[in-house]
């Protein structure tokens, strides 16, 4: 690829020339993109995603899952444990659903399985990516797993006899995403993070019936709904258990005023907690399903007008901590069932950075600079990462351009360990139009087709290399 020229660096005042090494470990040729308004920030990180893979690969592959990823500026992703079979380190039996895929790779767990996907299927997966096991066995809220099955998967973990795909995708976290924490597994699984040291990563919200949230809207669909307070239990019952245990507790895709003000609350009282919200929470009313049907179902629901407003303020005074997809693939034909059964969720990857920029940055919200924060940094760190330093790159490692009076070069192939390096390149004002029919994910379920938004990722680094580009 082309030095990129004139590109502004995230969060400083520093305009510099970016050298993007080729194929080759060497710059792509001398000539130079006019990167002139364009901003260099670290890769986004989303901790919660899901693949279908195993088990449900017709819906997403790990292979178009990561290639969505990198289409959205994404260099790493946390991969949810409701895979088919589950993630939970269990060994995987003959004739259940998905496990021909995993044995057939020659694999015993599904843990092993994505973590060597890439040797299996014989492709190179373009984004980082790590690892969230099971709270339960089978993700059935019964019987917490077993530290023993997963244990030695956590980085840290006798990595001296790991091989070069186990260091690179470790598990990072528990969680039974989909699923609240059952009351009988509760104290096990806040045991299990306790001692396994990694968060527990909560599905905030059960609900028994229900399919769309209660209110004005729900009764004029004529479609059991699912009240705000199905939040507020878990989280406010996960508070309590994170007061009592000091385990690090992560709420999943809050979306309810009630929710927020608790959080609030605890991080007050300097509890171990934090959260993250998804941009349809943000962007979205239940009003929208009036409009878009079941494109707009998911879970936890759309909730109404004043909680949008909430979760928006909620991300505005720092109470929302990271905002995730929670990317749910699922078929055009699933989607088609009505209410009642058609599956949650929609895709998210893709269209993330443009949604979020138009109602958080261009609504008067948020700066450039927190939203990156949001998508990059409190992610990583997270996942036990931390976001690329661009600031402190090019301190350290740029150089005098080669043309008088041009700006200092970053050349990525001169850096120390450039293997960790990752970023995105950010046309912040660039307005583009979301159009599902050309997302690299293999599913189009999502309402935000036809949406103008503004803010789109350009060019996806990881490791100094180029993943994905859309210059020239």
């Amino acid at each position: 690829m082309p030095t990129l020229r004139n590109i502004k660096v995230w969060n400083t005042d520093e305009v510099i020339d970016l050298a993007i090494p080729g194929p080759d470990g060497e710059p792509d040729g001398d000539a130079g993109i006019d990167a002139t308004g364009l901003t260099v920030a670290p890769g986004f990180a989303d901790p919660h995603v899901h693949f279908r893979d195993p088990g449900q690969t017709y819906k997403e592959s790990m292979a178009s899952g990561c290639a969505a990823a990198a289409s959205g500026g994404y260099t790493n992703v946390l991969i949810m444990p409701n895979t088919v079979p589950a993630m939970d380190g269990e060994p995987v039996e003959a004739g259940k659903p998905g496990a021909d895929e995993v044995l057939g790779a020659g694999y015993g767990t599904v843990i092993d399985y994505l973590q060597h996907y890439g040797e299996a299927h014989g492709v190179d997966l373009p984004v980082r990516y790590d690892l969230c096991v099971c709270a339960s066995k089978g993700r059935a809220g019964h019987e917490a797993t077993e530290l023993d099955r997963w244990w030695r998967y956590m980085p840290g973990v006798d990595d001296d006899s790991k091989d070069a795909a186990q260091l690179a995708h470790p598990v990072t976290a528990i969680s039974d995403d989909g699923s609240a924490v059952t009351p009988e597994t509760l104290d096990a699984v806040f045991a299990l993070a306790k001692a396994s040291g990694l968060p527990l990563i909560e599905h905030c919200e059960h609900h028994d019936t229900g399919a769309v949230n209660e209110g004005p809207v729900s009764r004029k669909l004529g479609v059991p709904g699912i009240p705000e307070d199905t939040e507020l239990k878990i989280v406010a019952r996960d508070i309590a258990k994170a007061r009592e245990t000091g385990v690090y507790v992560h709420f999943q895709h809050v979306s309810t005023a009630i929710s927020f003000d608790a959080i609030r609350k605890a991080k007050a009282e300097g509890l171990p907690i934090t959260c993250e919200t998804a941009p349809h929470y943000l962007a979205l009313s239940d009003e929208a399903l009036l409009e878009y049907g079941t494109l707009a179902k998911m879970n936890p629901p759309l909730r109404s007008e004043a909680d949008r407003l909430a979760t928006i303020e909620a991300i505005a005074d720092g109470t929302v901590d990271m905002i995730a997809t929670d990317h749910a693939p699922h078929t055009l034909e699933e989607k088609a069932l009505g209410f009642l059964e058609a599956p949650n969720g929609i895709v998210g990857l893709e269209c993330a950075y443009g949604v979020c920029h138009k109602v958080l940055v261009d609504g008067g919200h948020i700066s450039d600079a927190r939203l990156i924060e949001l998508m990059s940094v409190a992610p990583e760190r997270l996942m036990g990462h931390e976001a690329t330093d661009v600031a402190a790159l090019v301190e350290a490692f740029s150089e005098p351009a080669p043309n008088e009076g041009s700006n200092r070069l970053l050349d990525l192939a001169k850096v120390d360990d450039p293997e960790s390096v990752d970023l995105v390149v950010l046309g912040t004002d660039q307005a583009w139009t979301v159009d599902p029919e050309r997302f690299r994910s293999k599913a189009r379920n999502t309402p935000f087709g036809g949406w103008k938004v503004t803010g789109r990722p350009l060019a996806t680094v990881i490791g100094s290399r180029l993943a994905f580009s859309r210059l020239g």
